[in-house]
């Protein structure tokens, strides 16, 4: 196991990159500790896949330094790193059972019969491919496959870090929440490193103890799955996690103020507001509830989530949502919305008010 530590570190394709848009992978730097479970979370293009195949050596960095235990690996082979990669498609031998696939691994590290058959033993068990384990690979099905993909990765206890780069996408959806929770129940066993490349928020959330978010090649935030909830540091993190994602409104900041159609809001980080730049309140629609004396709005649309119903409204010429449990009387027409003050911010160019970079 290692702690992973990214030091200045910046990747582009090109053969001279000028530019900060020439980057793949703006300068970032993160520490990882030893034994946790971590995801990278964003859409596709964010620059997921090049900094798990930077920290697996797939790639060498344009720029900075990848340490793990404090050692530069920033150019060593994948083999010097001792990692191990799950992809996103099945990587297996075909014509072998898959018992053998799982050994495969062991075998070639010439481990000793009787520990490679307790570790294929426990991890064909915990991927339920017990029944299979006589069977060629090639007659499984897809989801099948990508167990053993899975299985793989997971059956040497002597690597410094396992990674999987979107690992259950050809997973049969009823399947996925079980295998997730399995990944979590083997990580709390094992303590091992373990790296989580996704664009799901649920899959991300339920795994990792930190999540890492990214966009266009940035990191934005680094947290646990109830920061990113509570606090994003950025309007992206806001809009990207969440469902539905964070109301973002324009406003005006004067004197640590925010005011926003008409009214001053009471927020969270008034005292940390420049009030220059692009200015914005961010609250989720879980801290907007409806009172008597708060913001005019308007009922336009309600949607029922089922524990609860999404209420879409029109508030100072904007859309606002809130939630509203089941069971509760939701309005018609003219309401008043109400903001909870510990959990609406005020943004500055997208960054949460005294966090820019």
């Amino acid at each position: 196991m290692a702690e992973i530590r990214l030091e200045n570190l910046r990747h582009s394709y090109l053969a001279n990159p000028g530019a900060d848009e020439d980057y793949a992978l703006k300068r970032l730097s993160l520490t990882w500790q030893d034994g946790g479970a971590y995801a990278l979370l964003g859409p596709s293009g964010c620059g997921k896949t090049t900094l798990l195949n930077l920290i697996s050596g797939l790639l060498t960095p344009t720029e900075g330094k990848i340490l793990f235990n404090g050692r530069d690996v920033s150019h060593a082979s994948p083999e010097e790193r001792n990692i191990a990669q799950v992809f996103q498609f099945p990587v297996i031998y075909d014509t072998m059972t898959v018992y053998d696939n799982l050994a495969f691994p062991l075998r070639n590290r010439q481990v000793p019969e009787a520990e490679i058959k307790s570790r294929v033993t426990e991890i064909a068990e915990m991927l339920e491919l017990t029944s299979t384990l006589s069977n060629r690979a090639s007659g499984l099905s897809a989801d099948g496959k990508q167990k053993i993909s899975l299985g793989r990765g997971l059956v040497r206890a002597d690597v410094n870090v396992i990674m999987f780069d979107e690992p259950l996408t050809v997973i049969d959806p009823h399947l996925k929440w079980k295998l997730r929770s399995k990944l979590k129940e083997l990580h709390q066993r094992t303590r091992r490193t373990m790296i989580y490349v996704t664009h799901d928020q649920t899959e991300a959330l339920t795994f990792a103890d930190q999540v890492v978010v990214m966009n266009l090649g940035e990191v934005v935030q680094s947290g646990t799955p109830v920061e990113l909830f509570e606090k994003p540091q950025h309007t992206f993190v806001g809009h990207f996690i969440g469902s539905p994602g964070m109301n973002v409104l324009p406003c005006e900041v004067n004197g640590g103020k925010a005011q926003f159609a008409g009214r001053t809001i009471a927020v969270d980080n008034g005292a940390a507001a420049t009030g220059k730049g692009r200015t914005e309140i961010g609250v989720r629609p879980e801290f907007v509830s409806i009172s008597r004396g708060g913001l005019p709005a308007e009922v336009t649309r309600v949607s029922d989530a089922g524990r609860f119903r999404i209420v879409e409204t029109r508030c100072g010429g904007h859309m606002v949502k809130l939630l509203v449990k089941e069971g509760d009387t939701v309005p018609e027409g003219q309401t008043h919305l109400v903001f909870d003050p510990a959990h609406t911010q005020i943004y500055e160019d997208g960054w949460i008010a005294g966090a820019k970079p």
